[in-house]
This record gives C-alpha cells, sequence and structure tokens, in this order.
C-alpha cells in the first residue's frame, strides 16, 4: 500500500487487525517457547531480560536509522526493508534445535481451555495480581507512550526528528532497564521490583505531562521508560518462573490479554480523553492512576501474606 501511495484508513485498520491476531499467537508461542531455550531455569529471569534488551536496543537505534532512511529514500524504503528484515527472523527459528516436552493436546472446547486458565488464575492469587496489575497499567499508565507524538509536535513544536529523539529515549532508558534485570540473581523479590517499577514509573509520567523544556521531557520519557521496562519484565518472569508447565501457556496467554489486549482500548480512551481536556492534564492522570495502582497491588499483596502466615492457617 505505501509503494503504491494507496493512503487508505480502512485497509490500513484491517491490516493492523490481522497483525493484532498475528501477534496474538506468535507473541504466546514466543514467551511460552523460551522456557524450552534455557538449560538452566534459574537463568530465566536473565534470559527474558536479555531478550528485553535486544528488543530496546532495537528501539533505540531504530528510530534514528529510520529517520535518516525516511528523509533520504522515503517509506517505501522504510517498510522495504522491515520486510527484508523478516528473513532473518525465520533463518534463525529454522536454525533453533529444541527438545520440546510433548503434551497431550486437548480434546476440549477452546473455551473450556481458557475457563481452565481462569480458574487456575483464579486459585493462584499471586498470579492473578500480577495479571490483573498488568491490565490497569494497560489501561490507565502506559497509553502515555501513543501521546508521545502529541508532545513532540504540538506541545514542543517538533517534527519527526523530534519524536524520533522521544523514542530513542524511550529505548534507550528501556535498554537501562532491560540491563538491571538481566543482572538479577536468582531468587530476588519480584513483587518489589515490580512496586518499585511501577512507582518509578508513575512519577516520571507525572513529570513527563509538567515537564517545562524538550530535554527535561526526555529524561522522564527515558525513566519512564526504564520503569516500565523494569516492570513488565518482572511481571513476565514472574509468571514464567511461578505457572505450572501445563498452564504456563495459558497463564502467558493471559498476560498478553492483559497487556497487548487492553492497551489499545487504553490508548483509544486516553486519546479520547486528552482530545477533550488536554494532552498533559491525560498524562498527569495517567502518572497519578499508576500511584493509585501500585498502592492497590502493594495493599493486597500485604493482605495476602497476612493470610498466609497467620497462626490460624499454621496451625
Amino acid at each position: 500500500m505505501i509503494w503504491f501511495k494507496v493512503y487508505d484508513m480502512f485497509w490500513i485498520a484491517a491490516l493492523s487487525l490481522v497483525q493484532g491476531l498475528v501477534n496474538a499467537f506468535d507473541v504466546t508461542a514466543r514467551q511460552s517457547l523460551m522456557v524450552n531455550l534455557i538449560d538452566d531455569k534459574e537463568d530465566l529471569p536473565n534470559a527474558i531480560a536479555l531478550n528485553s534488551s535486544m528488543f530496546n536496543a532495537a528501539r533505540l537505534i531504530g528510530p534514528a536509522l529510520a529517520g535518516v532512511i525516511l528523509s533520504t529514500l522515503g517509506e517505501d524504503i522504510c517498510f522495504l526493508i522491515n520486510f527484508v528484515s523478516f528473513i532473518a527472523v525465520l533463518g534463525c527459528m529454522v536454525m533453533m534445535k529444541l527438545k520440546l516436552t510433548e503434551h497431550k493436546k486437548s480434546a476440549e472446547n477452546i473455551w473450556i481451555d481458557l475457563k481452565k486458565g481462569y480458574d487456575y488464575l483464579k486459585a493462584s492469587p499471586d498470579l492473578a495480581s500480577m495479571v490483573l496489575m498488568m491490565a490497569a497499567s494497560s489501561l490507565l499508565v502506559i497509553p502515555f507512550t501513543t501521546l508521545l507524538p502529541v508532545f513532540a509536535k504540538d506541545i514542543f513544536n517538533g517534527n519527526a526528528t523530534t519524536f524520533g529523539w522521544f523514542e530513542s529515549a524511550a529505548g534507550f532508558g528501556a535498554f537501562f532497564g532491560a540491563i538491571y534485570m538481566a543482572t538479577l540473581r536468582a531468587g530476588q523479590n519480584l513483587q518489589k521490583i515490580v512496586m518499585m517499577s511501577g512507582i518509578l514509573l508513575a512519577i516520571s509520567v507525572v513529570a513527563l505531562a509538567i515537564s517545562p523544556s524538550l530535554i527535561l521531557a526526555l529524561i522522564c520519557t527515558g525513566l519512564a521508560a526504564l520503569g516500565l521496562m523494569a516492570q513488565t519484565s518482572s511481571i513476565n518472569t514472574y509468571l514464567q518462573t511461578h505457572a505450572d508447565d501445563l498452564m504456563r501457556g495459558r497463564t502467558l496467554s493471559y498476560y498478553i490479554m492483559a497487556y497487548q489486549g487492553v492497551l489499545p482500548i487504553g490508548s483509544l480512551l486516553m486519546g479520547y480523553l486528552a482530545h477533550l481536556f488536554g494532552t498533559q492534564v491525560v498524562v498527569a492522570f495517567e502518572g497519578i492512576a499508576g500511584l493509585l495502582i501500585v498502592a492497590a497491588f502493594s495493599y493486597n499483596e500485604k493482605h495476602r501474606n497476612q493470610i498466609n502466615f497467620s497462626p490460624l492457617k499454621a496451625r
């Protein structure tokens, strides 16, 4: 469509829908497959973080490189390079040699399988709280990223290059967040990391909303991305290391629904509210909502631990 200059919003939306459907299978399979790529399961948190660091290193380098190509060769060449890059991905997957544990294929209806995943999470409050926190953040906090172009163009009177700086700042912060996660030793308190990273994310988003200068806004974007990276990686790692082998795929399906499934709804909601009340007001609200979400998560964890370790429970 880009190559032939067919700019039709309906077909762009349709292709986005197809891409979302593909990602629903792709992301779930890749996340579930990761545990089979690691010989020592204690290395799983570091592996997840290293995987995220590669993704965010690309986010750091990609916008700068794409900006040069876009301004010199055009957007059609950018899409062509993106298309060709998938050949390397497919080649790597063909070369993988995995020893996969075969599980008996379920003969039940997919909705029954989905309900089993729900029942499993309901019986595992520690996993459920992580998924719920991810859903709440995706709905009310993480959509600040979709408003970054507004900061670049309207608030700081910039252009595509300015937006590239915001993307690079986000990639820079997320990269350092991934490096931090990759250095964690086995047995770290992931719940604490989830709470601390959530606080950093929320405060940075509020600071971004009231930033008087572009430099300060870029710094706040980087810090917010660092917190977001640490939070999502911690939740992902906790779910992968605490879910039963037979239920890991279903658990991660709920995680992906809570993250990538809820995020478009949150982005639409926050975009509409930004149209009504202004971008900076809405982004500040997102940061405050993030603090409330962390407070609710912290209260739930404390209350759950008190129940688990009460004298009555001990008897």
